[in-house]
This record gives structure tokens, sequence and C-alpha cells, in this order.
């Protein structure tokens, strides 16, 4: 019967993923796994409470920031 999973069936199948994606992609996919099933849940649900909110812009490295603000209008020129 297919609904009639047991133990040594699930060990089956957890040595067989073993072989097949290794040690070190085990982890990788369980936790790709998990955020799916956590992201079907709260779509399902509308809840959006797992989304991050957004992050700082990256800085660019070696660029000073100017000591003193600068107001005033900016002026483009355009050339003939």
């Amino acid at each position: 019967m297919p609904g009639n999973i047991g133990l040594p069936e699930i060990l089956v199948v957890l040595v067989i993923a073993l072989i097949i994606f290794g040690p070190k992609r085990l982890p990788e996919l369980g936790r790709s796994v998990g955020k799916g099933i956590r992201e079907f849940r709260s779509s399902i649900a509308g809840n959006d409470d797992d989304e991050e909110p957004p992050s700082k812009p990256p800085q660019i490295e070696g660029v000073e920031k100017p000591s003193e603000s600068v107001e005033g209008e900016v002026v483009t020129e355009h050339r003939p």
C-alpha cells in the first residue's frame, strides 16, 4: 500500500539520497526543501512574515564620503 511508509522505507530512501547527492550536498538540499515548504505554507496562508527586510545597498570600496553636504541645483550642460 502506498500510504503505509514505515521506518525501514524511510531509511532506504535516505541512504539512496546520501549515495546520489553525497554528504556535502545533503544539508544544502535539506535547507532548500525546508525553505520551499515554508514558502508554500506562507503562500497558502497569505502571510508574508518570513520575508527579510530589504538590505542596505552595497557600498563601493575606496570611495570617500564627502565631508560636507552639498546643496543646490544639478546643472547639466548640453553641447551642440
